[in-house]
C-alpha cells in the first residue's frame, strides 16, 4: 500500500510517541505529539478530498472511480 505524505507524518509522530519515556517531560512531549496527530488526521481528510478532486478533474464522467482508486491505493 502506498502512503500519502500526511499518512507518513502520522506514522512518524506515532513512533515518536511510542518511544517517549515515562518522565514528566516525556509525558508532556507525548501530549503535544497527540495534539499534532489529531491535527494530521484533519489534514488527512483534506488531502483525501484534494486527491479525489484532482483525479476527478481528468475523469468527470466517472467520479466514483477516483474515490475507488484512492481507497485501493491509500487506505488499508
Amino acid at each position: 500500500m502506498k502512503q500519502t505524505a500526511i499518512q507518513q507524518a502520522i506514522v512518524i509522530v506515532r513512533s515518536r510517541m511510542e518511544s517517549m519515556d515515562e518522565t514528566l517531560m516525556g509525558k508532556h512531549t507525548a501530549h503535544h505529539l497527540q495534539q499534532i496527530e489529531r491535527g494530521l488526521y484533519d489534514l488527512l481528510e483534506k488531502e483525501k478530498e484534494q486527491i479525489i478532486e484532482a483525479l476527478c478533474d481528468g475523469h468527470e464522467s466517472h467520479p466514483c472511480m477516483a474515490e475507488q482508486y484512492y481507497k485501493e491505493t491509500y487506505e488499508k
